[in-house]
């Protein structure tokens, strides 16, 4: 399975202003917007480093799923949440050549931890051998910044805020998150429950 980015989190979502409110800059100067690309910047890698942590993206955009098998043609999990859409799914022979499927013969089973795309009759289609299925959905809590929920947003900005004064920093550890950011992200950590143990 492969997942493909297939826009980026636009400049307009990205909360410049309230970023520099939190990190206390000055404003009021001619060079009020000189930091803006490094700040955004690091906008951009604390959001990076919460969706992977969580398996949830933020702001809404599109993604491909590229599937070279299925093993349950009766459902087949969303590697990213929340999705609020499915824009088409397509069938590609080992030749190349793509069939789009009929969007009456699946649906989205919408769920905030592990979404699922379900056949709307017995099974999902059957991908042929050397072929993939792609799958191409929109995923996000929200467009704008101003609808992310709040606890997200505050962590993003903690987790940026980091970035930004540890950036001469090579000393911390791979995968070093502030404990205030990963106390606002847990509940929306995926929880996978294996042999009565919880992980």
């Amino acid at each position: 399975m492969m997942l493909i980015e297939e826009a980026t989190v636009p400049d307009a979502a990205l909360p410049v202003d309230q970023f520099k409110a939190h990190l206390r800059l000055g404003t009021g100067f001619g060079e009020d917007s000189l930091q803006d690309e490094v700040l955004k910047g690091f906008l951009r890698a604390a959001i990076s480093a919460i969706e992977a942590r969580t398996g949830k993206a933020l702001i809404s955009r599109s993604f491909t799923m590229r599937l070279h098998a299925i093993r349950d043609r009766m459902s087949q999990a969303f590697p990213v949440a929340p999705v609020s859409a499915i824009s088409r799914l397509v069938l590609v022979d080992g030749q190349g050549n793509e069939t789009e499927i009929p969007a009456d013969r699946y649906r989205l089973e919408a769920d905030n931890h592990q979404p699922r795309l379900r056949p709307t009759g017995a099974l999902l289609p059957a991908v042929p051998s050397g072929g993939a299925l792609r799958v191409e959905f929109v995923a996000g809590f929200a467009v704008d910044w101003g609808g992310l929920p709040a606890d997200l947003g505050q962590a993003v900005l903690l987790l940026a805020a980091h970035y930004y004064e540890y950036r001469s920093e090579t000393a911390l550890g791979d995968g070093c998150m502030p404990f205030g950011v990963t106390s606002l992200i847990q509940r929306y950590r995926h929880m996978r429950l294996g042999l009565g143990v919880a992980r």
